[in-house]
């Protein structure tokens, strides 16, 4: 850390000619979470998004829309500024690498390296990618295409400056092997150094001729060129700590960065050009790098051509903010590729946070209202409760140090449903008619609001608004008080607190009446009135077929117990388990990969079709199936909560 009073996160610049589509979205609402939960923490926050204004794309696009690139991008980044307003994102600074500040900071770096020696003047001549703005070898290069964009290239012969990157190999290879958290996950660590070890590091070019591209910030000792995009773009996370804080200077304060986000597609940049800068430099690098997956839409990739790039401002009119960055981070693990449809959102949103969630609070205070007048009683703390919601903040707080959100919010929703168990087994509208039992009523009464207060914190950072109305309903300050995590098991407050009951925190939606239209391109044109085909009745699906009772005991259903988990390489969805049915240990490779992480299944008593003939996924014999609930997605696994002994049969 750099240090144990502060947190710096930051997301990538991202690329002012964009349209902000979901994986902006996505990666700006991770480290929204990481900087909110942080604050709790009672750290020192510092949250830095931004935008990369320079480059041969935009000097393009400017000259074909006629205006000056300041005055072009001076129009699109507020397209950026205005989705994180609309999705609650509490970043502390917002850079554009058109900042005045920012261009005398790189050429800072840029001369002490130059003094130093480590720049250098060469001609080269390379395959040359304009979308990218970068050279490719001969080597690199297969049937004139880009290797990355697979768009065209040419080649180009020119003298520019080079920064001697090469020599920091050897240096970087032990860094990256001596910190097993610098770069994350660790399929990403691997391949890094993979590339390290196997490629030899040739020096960075970081010029560009201004006969060529114009637009960008000159070099300080040879003003006939301008810096190559990256060396500018990159230099960004330490300029920001010198000119965008509150409190100045704060750069000593923060850096190291704990936490650079960025896409899988730019790790090499970040973990390869950006340290070898800060090598240097004689800079500290980052704790961590980590770089998450893509999405997709409806199983293909985001493409303009396809007409299928997600654009938040859409969904988030339509299912609201917190939906969306809740969606995000509990659909797949971070760090794996994620797949966006709005019928999985809106899934999501009835079951998980309007059913589970939503239900929990209004039943809650119903119940408060009815039973007490709407003040919330003074009561004893029940055992169970406090161990309970203590064993699931711990949990929470070890996974959001570790970045995993995912299993953040399955631990959390673990104590929605248990409290929703609860309420239901405890019956209090059965207690209340019996005047001898008002004690174990306010009992019941006080821990439903204490769960609620609990949930508001743990929620906090995911869900900010919805949480402020978890809080303010059950008569709290909107905004969590105190430290992260004794905030969330201090209801010493909520005794003689007024609830406020509002209207229904996710309200369901009708699946039939969804108006979203995810896309952020102009829509398709509407065939003519005389071409339209004529609209034909929604099929109603058959019924599934019927067997008897003897197909059905056909079916072998018992118990068993995970002895161990572990994923499946080139897989997000398959988990291999190794089960025992008692008398005997399988192999069972089951598709819950995107709801589990493998861990916190091992020790749980599952249900398994055990006669299921031997079958291969992706080369893993597989003696049997899993039971789990969910129409197209896994949603929950099947499992046995009372002790019974493993092979037990299931009727």
């Amino acid at each position: 850390m750099s240090g144990n009073d502060t947190f710096y996160i930051t997301t990538p610049i991202y690329y002012v000619n964009d349209v902000p589509h979901i994986g902006h979205a996505y990666t700006t609402v991770a480290a929204d979470v990481l900087a909110r939960y942080w604050r709790l923490r009672g750290r020192a926050v510092f949250f830095l998004t931004g935008l990369d204004e320079h480059g041969q794309k935009v000097q393009q696009a400017a000259a074909k829309a006629g205006v000056d690139p300041q005055i072009h991008c001076d129009k699109l980044a507020p397209r950026f500024e205005s989705l994180w307003k609309k999705l609650n994102i509490s970043n502390d600074a917002f850079i554009r690498t058109t900042d005045p500040e920012h261009k005398s900071i790189v050429q800072r770096y840029l001369q002490q390296l130059y003094d130093k020696k480590l720049i250098y003047e060469d001609s080269y001549t390379g395959w040359y990618c304009t979308f990218d703005e970068r050279f490719w070898t001969e080597k690199d290069v297969g049937n004139g295409l880009c290797p990355d964009c697979k768009r065209p290239i040419e080649k180009l012969s020119e003298h520019n400056y080079f920064f001697k990157m090469g020599q920091y190999q050897d240096r970087l290879i032990e860094h990256v092997k001596a910190h097993a958290d610098f770069i994350r996950p660790e399929s990403r660590r691997n391949e890094v150094l993979g590339f390290l070890q196997t490629q030899k590091l040739g020096d960075l070019s970081i010029s560009r001729p201004k006969s060529r591209l114009s637009w960008g910030i000159e070099l300080p000792f040879d003003n006939n060129y301008v810096t190559y995009v990256w060396f500018d773009a990159l230099v960004n996370y330490m300029s920001a700590l010198e000119y965008l804080p509150r409190e100045k200077p704060a750069g000593n304060l923060f850096w190291p960065a704990n936490v650079h986000l960025v896409g899988k597609d730019i790790l090499t940049t970040h973990a390869v050009y950006w340290s070898t800068m800060l090598m240097a430099l004689n800079l500290p690098l980052p704790e961590t790098i980590f770089a998450h997956g893509w999405w997709t839409v409806d199983g293909e990739k985001m493409s303009k051509s396809r007409g299928n790039v997600v654009d938040p401002n859409k969904i988030v009119d339509e299912f609201g903010a917190d939906a969306f960055r809740y969606f995000l981070l509990r659909e797949v693990p971070f760090g794996y590729d994620g797949d966006f449809s709005v019928e999985a959102l809106v899934g999501r949103i009835n079951s998980e946070l309007a059913d589970d969630l939503g239900n929990l609070l209004s039943r809650s205070l119903t119940m408060i209202e009815r039973f007490a007048n709407g003040v919330i009683p003074q009561a004893k703390l029940d055992k169970d409760l406090t161990d309970k919601s203590g064993e699931i903040v711990a949990r929470v707080y070890g996974h959001l140090d570790r970045l995993e959100f995912g299993r953040a919010l399955e631990a959390i929703w673990e104590l929605v449903q248990s409290t929703n168990q609860f309420i239901d087994k405890a019956a209090p509208w059965k207690v209340a008619k019996r005047p001898d039992t008002k004690e174990h009523l306010n009992t019941i009464l006080f821990q439903l609001a204490a769960v609620l207060k609990t949930l508001g914190v743990l929620l906090y950072p995911f869900m900010p608004s919805k949480a402020e109305d978890i809080l303010s309903q059950t008569g709290l300050s909107s905004r969590p008080s105190g430290f992260f995590p004794a905030a969330a098991l201090d209801w010493s407050d909520l005794p003689g607190r007024a609830i406020a009951k509002g209207p229904a925190l996710f309200p369901k939606i009708d699946k039939q009446l969804q108006g979203v239209t995810p896309v952020s391109e102009s829509p398709v044109p509407s065939q003519s009135a005389s071409s339209a085909p004529t609209p034909t009745a929604t099929p109603v699906p058959p019924a599934p077929p019927q067997i008897t009772i003897d197909e059905f005991m056909k079916i072998q259903l018992k118990t068993a117990k995970v002895l161990s988990a572990e994923r499946v390489p080139k897989s997000a969805k398959l988990i291999k388990l190794q089960v025992s049915l008692g008398a005997e240990q399988r192999q069972i490779v089951a598709g819950i990969g995107k709801k589990y992480e493998p861990d916190v299944l091992v020790g749980k008593t599952i249900v398994i079709v055990a006669n299921l003939k031997l079958a291969k996924l992706m080369g893993i014999e597989s003696q049997g199936m899993v039971l789990a609930a969910g129409d197209t997605d896994v949603q929950g696994l099947l499992t046995i909560q009372e002790e019974v002994d493993p092979g037990t049969k299931v009727k």
